[in-house]
């Protein structure tokens, strides 16, 4: 039986920890995009070293976590313009919907917040139409 599953699940409680947790000691809730766009453009104020710590804690956790799950497949392409258009159409949609996926999805939906509950529609719904013309009608991913 594949087992594959768990680990998203995994992730996914994960994430969800982190932002319960990122809401009851800062009263605010954990948009990645809002965090990064607020160091940035200089807002973050007080609250930039917590800022910076959980962005490191971001980036270090793959890597101190690499030499145990070496054998992560992940089914990214190879191809450098498709990467770079990705990362700047989802830049561009976090500005456009004021928000991210960590901070609409998992924390707006969870508190039942109607803009992110339509934010996280609109936001699969778009991944779905990026699948069918990037991979099937495109074929470069």
């Amino acid at each position: 039986m594949q087992i594959d599953w768990i680990w998203g699940l995994i992730g996914g409680l994960l994430i969800g920890t982190g932002g319960a947790v990122f809401l009851l000691f800062n009263g605010r809730i954990m948009g990645a995009s809002g965090i990064i766009g607020s160091l940035v453009d200089g807002s973050a104020g007080r609250s930039k070293w917590e800022k910076l710590v959980f962005l490191a804690g971001v980036v270090l956790l793959p890597i101190i976590l690499y030499p145990f799950y070496r054998e992560v497949n992940t089914h990214i392409t190879d191809n450098l313009v498709v990467l770079v258009a990705a990362g700047l159409l989802v830049g561009l949609g976090t500005r456009i919907a004021n928000g991210c996926t960590s901070g609409h999805g998992v924390c707006g939906i969870s508190r039942l917040s109607p803009r992110g509950i339509v934010a996280t529609v609109i936001y699969i719904l778009a991944g779905g139409v990026g699948v069918i013309v990037f991979r099937h009608m495109l074929g470069v991913i």
